[in-house]
């Protein structure tokens, strides 16, 4: 997707951009994929805000989108729409099977309406074309893939936002794949888990310019204050005359709660899945391996 910019008659436009529509089709959602998405404005069901910052915006419906495509497997699908989603920075895609059902997927770059898909099973070498999903076991090396499972059947969880891809790297003789993550992270995921071919559209995502305060409120963002202008009694960082820090000055920035916020890794050392990572994305390998 492009980006566009407006001519400049107030002053919000000389700095907004924002991506083309040009390809996306224009129509409603399908009614029967969505669902209500009450506005929580951060809080749990106690009331209590458990995300700052959250409040307001636009209102908005659920898409439901397919992340498994477990149950209609070798069935060849059509895609009969690009939508926008305003839940997420992707666009999405709206497939049609022969039996009538309509399903949504994260629409990746170069899929166009009109073209055939399908998550199989079995596949040849002229089978993995973009948005056709497979088992990582049967997809060959250096393949871009995005939607990817972490656990057998649990829906895609890696590589869902726009314009991101993993690598697959190679499938080691006991089960495992080696994966390249969008972090730069290499780890291990079975190779029964299922992923789809080619990256996610929308790579223009990250060029967008907001351009004025009010559409991070449409957005549903409150305004975000530095905990080091707080008071003491809002923020460990809080108090003191001009740009200081409370306590004397010498302590190390903090959350609201006491957690460090720089340099520290919050990752637990003992957490299962740590066996399964062989590169982190700073390049070091961890504790323990060679």
């Amino acid at each position: 997707m492009a980006i566009k910019t407006s001519r400049p008659t107030t002053p919000s436009q000389r700095f907004t951009s924002r991506s083309s529509t040009k390809g996306l089709t224009k129509k409603r959602p399908e009614k029967a994929l969505t669902e209500p998405k009450p506005r929580t404005g951060g809080r749990n069901a106690y009331g209590r805000i458990t995300s700052r910052r959250r409040g307001g915006g636009h209102k908005k419906l659920y898409r439901i989108i397919d992340f498994k495509r477990h149950d209609k497997l070798d069935v060849t699908a059509t895609i009969i729409a690009i939508e926008y989603d305003p839940n997420r920075s992707a666009h999405i895609a709206l497939l049609e099977y022969p039996d009538g059902e309509k399903r949504y997927i994260i629409a990746p770059n170069g899929l166009d309406v009109g073209a055939k898909i399908v998550a199989g099973t079995t596949a040849t070498i002229m089978d993995f074309n973009v948005g056709n999903n497979f088992p990582l076991a049967i997809i060959p090396p250096s393949t871009k893939i995005h939607c990817v499972e972490l656990l057998p059947g649990k829906g895609a969880q890696i590589a869902r936002g726009a314009g991101t891809a993993a690598e697959l790297v190679n499938i080691n003789d006991d089960g495992y794949a080696q994966i390249k993550m969008p972090s730069g992270e290499t780890r291990l995921v079975n190779a029964k888990c299922r992923a789809t071919i080619g990256e996610v559209g929308n790579d223009d995502h990250n060029r967008i310019s907001l351009g004025k305060a009010g559409r991070n409120r449409w957005l549903g963002r409150r305004p975000r204050v530095r905990g080091m202008v707080m008071n003491p009694v809002d923020h460990p960082n809080g108090g003191g005359n001009g740009k200081s820090k409370g306590g004397g000055g010498g302590q190390h920035l903090v959350s609201p709660w006491g957690q460090l916020a720089k340099s520290f890794p919050t990752r637990s050392r003992s957490k299962a899945s740590n066996r399964l990572i062989l590169v982190r994305k700073n390049g070091m390998k961890p504790r323990g391996k060679k």
